[in-house]
């Protein structure tokens, strides 16, 4: 059996372990006593910097965790004199140290923000001014490490940094508001997240989640010397940003004091450029049908000027590579670069810079306010391009919007068997936007020319040139083009017109009654060489010349063309390609009126051609 010694000394252990365990567990209700809202408040502000305003009596929980819950925070800005709160909260949980508590301080270093608010002070031209803290423990390191920063910038000696423990601060269900003489501006919805910097010297990081104009963001950042960031120095770190519109990412080096450097990775992917810009409201074209878009490239700059080297450009499934710079400093954005791509959509590109959309809603206005809010001056190249229906290849081409104007030019390209070069303008000008169409085909294939354009009938297969040149008011397209002043040329050399049996022709008009084009259309007339001249005149194309020339006939056309109503008020006549001939020509003369609309053109014969019969004489 146990000695008496032994179940003594038993007996005191236990008493001993039972007094330490009463003493540890006594200290959370002795530390509890000394708490008090106002060393909570003078504490909290110490550790932020604000002055801190509780307006509850703070509820001690003791179990599981010792911790401190507020209700009714109100942090302020110290030379405030109104008191207009920076920070409120409905409620802020606060961990405490109950050893530190026993003596009537406050050690806390985590913070838990429930629905809490942050005002931001809106300046008069449209910025924002973030609230500044007074003499918080995180201001009097930035203030430290400044000073070691400014020593060495280069490689600021990193043991000379602050390194008090700092913590963390969690918000959940919060909100940004702007506020200016006019009231509060709601930013930023259902805030979540947490910032956590567990000392001075070590590394940081945020997370947060928000709404913001109607999308929810998720933002990351982090970096193993934030310290240094805030002091002015540069320092690693990485940051996110994802979304439905865009996700965007940043690896490298940055410094955020005076001009913000940077200098490292950037990546940005969104499946509708269109969608990006009017979400960040940067006054893109609303009928803009520009499509996907992703960057990834180094970057590298300041916030006058950035530039992206070797970038990889995707723009609706094309990639490209360029470099292009991004300039800050002048009244509005300004881009400029160039860009070479193995196969792109034009008509895709140019809509991100001129109000191409707009064709397909001719009524519809034209919005050039684009070219007030960016100046930009690009150079591309591609391959291979198409424009609608339009196969293009070794493409040179510039986009540029600047002061009001809005181009996209097409320098030379390789269509149609031959040399194409075209352009688009919108001026914004006093008296209204003025709009330039300018098309230039070289030693092309009419035939191929003809099917991009929709030609179905009387068009000419040969080798040749067109030159379309029309201006006018850039209000709608069909403004444009019912007020267009301009030209049209067109010169084609030996081939054939499809869409013409002249043979039938003629039979039709010996028949004197007015007869459909679609009647005589079922041929193809062999021609030495067709020459057209336009002068157009507020939507009216006058035909100056119109001419195709046979081996021994000359067919001609004058008269108008209104774009309105697409109506026909044309004459011709087919006579002998020289009058002084003896013999007399294989077609006879005959000359008619040519009316109708575009869609459904007529013949009415003025004066019927005489035929042979087949016993040799003649008939009219």
């Amino acid at each position: 059996m146990p000695s008496p010694l032994f179940r003594r000394s038993i007996w005191a252990i236990v008493g001993i372990a039972v007094l330490i365990a009463v003493a540890v567990a006594a200290v959370p209700f002795v530390a509890s006593t000394q708490i008090v809202k106002d060393r909570i408040a003078f504490e909290m502000s110490a550790w932020s910097g604000f002055r801190v305003s509780i307006n509850g009596t703070p509820d001690i929980e003791i179990w599981p965790v010792f911790r401190a819950t507020l209700t009714d925070v109100t942090l302020t800005d110290w030379e405030d004199e109104q008191g207009s709160p920076v920070i409120e909260a409905e409620r802020v949980e606060i961990e405490l140290s109950a050893f530190s508590a026993l003596s009537g301080n406050v050690d806390f270093s985590d913070a838990h923000f429930l629905r809490p608010t942050v005002r931001l002070r809106r300046l008069a031209d449209g910025g924002l001014e973030l609230p500044q803290s007074r003499g918080g423990r995180l201001t009097r390191a930035i203030e430290l490490a400044r000073a070691t920063v400014s020593a060495s910038p280069a490689e600021p000696d990193l043991s000379q940094m602050p390194s008090d423990e700092f913590g963390s601060v969690e918000f959940v269900d919060g909100r940004v508001v702007a506020v200016s003489d006019e009231g509060e501006d709601e930013l930023l919805t259902d805030l979540t997240g947490k910032a956590s910097l567990p000392a001075l010297n070590k590394a940081g990081s945020l997370t947060a989640t928000a709404i913001w104009r109607g999308e929810q963001a998720a933002l990351e950042l982090s970096s193993p010397r934030p310290l240094v960031l805030f002091a002015g120095g540069t320092a690693p770190i990485v940051a996110s940003l994802k979304s439905a519109p865009v996700e965007a990412s940043f690896d490298g080096a940055a410094s955020l004091s005076g001009d913000v450097h940077v200098d490292g990775q950037v990546k940005l992917a969104a499946s509708s450029l269109r969608r990006v810009l009017e979400w960040s409201r940067s006054g893109v074209l609303p009928a803009s049908p520009v499509g996907s878009i992703s960057v990834a490239s180094s970057i590298t700059g300041d916030l006058d000027r950035l530039k992206l080297d070797s970038a990889k450009v995707t723009i609706d499934g094309n990639p490209g590579m360029g470099i292009l710079d991004l300039s800050l400093n002048g009244p509005v954005p300004a881009i400029s670069g160039t860009l070479a791509f193995d196969s792109l959509d034009l008509m895709t590109f140019a809509s991100a810079f001129a109000p191409m959309a707009s064709s397909n809603a001719g009524t519809a206005e034209i919005d050039t306010s684009f070219a007030e809010r960016i100046n930009l001056d690009l150079r591309l190249s591609t391959s291979k391009a198409t424009a609608g229906s339009i196969a293009l290849s070794e493409v040179a081409a510039t986009a540029q919007v600047k002061g009001g104007l809005m181009a996209f030019d097409i320098s030379d390209a390789e269509a149609f068997g031959g040399n194409v070069q075209a352009g688009i303008r919108f001026d914004r000008k006093p008296g209204g936007t003025q709009a330039e169409l300018r098309l230039l085909a070289s030693d092309i294939d009419g035939g191929a020319f003809g099917t991009a354009a929709g030609m179905s009938r009387i068009v000419p297969i040969g080798r040749g040139t067109v030159s379309v040149i029309l201006k006018g008011p850039g209000i709608s397209w069909n403004t444009l083009l019912q007020n267009a002043n301009g030209s049209i040329a067109a010169t084609f050399g030996a081939g054939a017109i499809v869409g013409l049996d002249l043979q039938a022709f003629l039979k039709r008009s010996s028949e004197r009654g007015f007869f459909s084009l679609d009647e005589v259309s079922g041929g193809t007339l062999p021609v030495d060489g067709v020459e057209l001249k336009a002068t157009v005149a507020n939507g009216v194309a006058r035909i100056d010349k119109a001419e195709a020339r046979t081996a021994s006939n000359r067919i001609w056309l004058t008269g108008i063309v209104p774009y309105v109503g697409r109506g026909l008020a044309l004459s011709g006549a087919i006579e002998a390609k020289d009058a002084t001939a003896t013999t007399p020509p294989a077609i006879p003369p005959a000359a008619f009126f040519v009316g109708g609309s575009w869609s459904a053109p007529f013949i009415s014969p003025l004066v019927a051609p005489v035929l042979a019969t087949p016993s040799g004489t003649t008939s009219d």
